[in-house]
């Protein structure tokens, strides 16, 4: 890991059992890797999904006393008030686009792609399906908030997924990313998509992490985003 400190190994895999022919791509949270999502997500496969979650570049983390850990951007703070790192924000939604658009090399449409994350990956997957003119299945965004939100609607201006269909999730005892946070992200939400297609579900006694029932929430969201395709 020396020299290029935006390298990161290669994504955690769970390849479709047969044909793929659509994908989920998940990132995790501040100091995580993608190794637990793509266990979590094997559990509950679809198969002809592909779920691709990578491992953040490690860097030093303001809020954590400038301590190097995998993270997607810089965090100064963990309330609507904080400074954010603009610039760093950017740059990781211009690598998941990328991602993105491996995918679509790879045979895979952007429409059948879903983004998704949780806490600071969360965060980051709905900043980049907002200013991505890619046009996705849809986000799943656990436990987490939406960055620049000062920056919409017009961040969001020629954005190809004003009808695409949400699924935020939040435990309503999060002592990390506060409950309050989550439900105001999903109300700003609604005022830059089609609210119609946000769904905001609460867990009780969830803190910051994710839970059985939620991950069931996650599946059907995927079952009923990313059906299976007559050619299978």
């Amino acid at each position: 890991m020396c020299g290029n400190s935006m390298s990161a190994p290669l994504p955690a895999i769970v390849p479709a059992a047969r044909k793929a022919t659509a994908a989920v791509i998940f990132l995790h949270g501040l100091g995580d890797t993608g190794h637990g999502w793509a266990e979590g997500f094997a559990g509950i496969r679809l198969p002809h999904v592909k779920y691709i979650c990578p491992h953040a570049p490690t860097m030093p983390v303001s809020l954590n006393m400038r301590m190097s850990m995998p993270s997607w951007f810089d965090i100064y703070g963990l309330n609507p008030d904080a400074n954010e790192d603009e610039a760093g924000i950017k740059r990781a939604s211009e690598n998941i686009k990328a991602l993105i658009d491996q995918e679509v090399k790879n045979g895979i449409p952007s429409h059948r792609i879903l983004l998704g994350g949780f806490s600071q990956g969360g965060a980051l997957s709905l900043y980049t399906a907002l200013t991505t003119q890619q046009k996705l299945a849809g986000v799943i965004a656990l436990s987490c908030w939406l960055p620049l939100r000062k920056s919409f609607p017009q961040a969001s201006a020629s954005c190809a997924n004003k009808d695409m269909h949400v699924l935020q999730c939040h435990g309503d005892a999060d002592p990390v990313v506060p409950f309050i946070f989550g439900s105001q992200t999903a109300e700003k939400m609604k005022s830059l998509v089609n609210p119609a297609n946000i769904t905001f579900k609460s867990y009780r006694g969830l803190p910051h992490s994710a839970c059985p029932e939620e991950m069931v929430d996650v599946k059907r969201f995927i079952e009923k985003q990313l059906p299976p395709i007559s050619d299978e």
